[in-house]
């Protein structure tokens, strides 16, 4: 059984020019030199309160996003949302690009929160990769240098806006490019469709819920439709159950906090919703086949 908790989330997190309110939330990077940087952050477990486009251009790896590895190949495009778990591998022979930018900086008006809401590649349920051909590496690096100059140059007067209407425009072409990769059997939900509305709208709804033990019932309810609705369109459009989705969500968390080693069992389960310590821990196994402390033990010792 579970109960409400408001603890707060302490993962490790960084924000875009935190102590800089003044400048726009908007970075771009080589790659190699980001990670003669950061190196001993960004080879850790970390999320982040940002958006982040990784363009691997050359170098062989793996990328972890919420503790998946990728393999990493020529031309490999990472898309990652806010509050994604990931962190680079111990190579360093990358060249890339990394862009990041936050809503505030892109978001200036309501046409602005419709550009949102219609881009799907800005939802935190897609898959996080998928590899350019060389036509589309192309076509993108046109776009990145325009947005490289204006880095560059700095306009005085429309510095931001040239910037973020940059950044807009190359957001659309990854979108294009993100669909057309990971078009499967014939099928693509376009993120204009309703269904496609109503499923990021449950997504948003988990976000918001998963530590209050809500049932499926309940969230179609907040959905003003049927539990029945609520799984045909989960199953059609994520091959997952409602209560799946759910529980993705609870174990991710959890084991996000597990590999912060100042939190207890009990504690995380607590923070969770669980009241008891025993079945946070059964249901952490029955749905990872590992206890949290040795997935603790064994996911530390790997990025160790």
């Amino acid at each position: 059984m579970q109960k409400i908790s408001k603890s707060p989330n302490n993962t490790t997190e960084y924000h875009l020019n935190q102590y800089q309110q003044n400048l726009p939330r908007f970075s771009v990077y080589e790659i190699d030199n980001y990670l003669k940087r950061y190196d001993k952050k960004r080879r850790k477990v970390h999320a982040e309160k940002h958006y982040q486009i990784i363009w691997f251009k050359k170098g062989n790896g793996r990328y972890f996003v919420n503790f998946k590895a990728y393999d990493v190949d020529q031309n490999t495009l990472f898309f990652l949302t806010k509050d994604d778990v990931h962190y680079f591998d111990r190579n360093t022979n990358y060249i890339g690009i990394l862009i990041q930018f936050n809503e505030e900086f892109l978001i200036q008006n309501n046409k602005d929160i419709a550009f949102f809401s219609k881009h799907s590649l800005l939802n935190n349920h897609k898959q996080p990769a998928c590899s350019l051909t060389r036509d589309d590496a192309f076509i993108l690096e046109e776009y990145l240098k325009l947005i490289k100059n204006e880095l560059k140059d700095k306009n005085q007067t429309s510095h931001e806006e040239l910037l973020r209407s940059y950044l807009k425009a190359f957001l659309i072409q990854v979108q294009y490019r993100w669909e057309k990769a990971n078009l499967h059997d014939g099928r693509r939900i376009l993120p204009e469709d309703k269904k496609q509305q109503q499923l990021i709208k449950f997504v948003d709804l988990v976000e918001e819920n998963y530590k209050k033990d809500l049932k499926v019932s309940q969230y179609a309810d907040l959905m003003q439709i049927s539990s029945k609705t609520l799984s045909g369109l989960t199953s059609q459009l994520l091959d997952k159950s409602p209560s799946e989705i759910i529980c993705e969500r609870i174990v991710a968390e959890a084991k996000r906090m597990l590999l912060d080693t100042n939190y207890n069992i009990s504690k995380i389960g607590y923070c969770l919703g669980f009241d008891d310590d025993s079945y946070f821990v059964k249901y952490f196994k029955k749905h990872t086949s590992v206890s949290p402390l040795d997935f603790r033990k064994f996911s530390l010792k790997e990025i160790s």
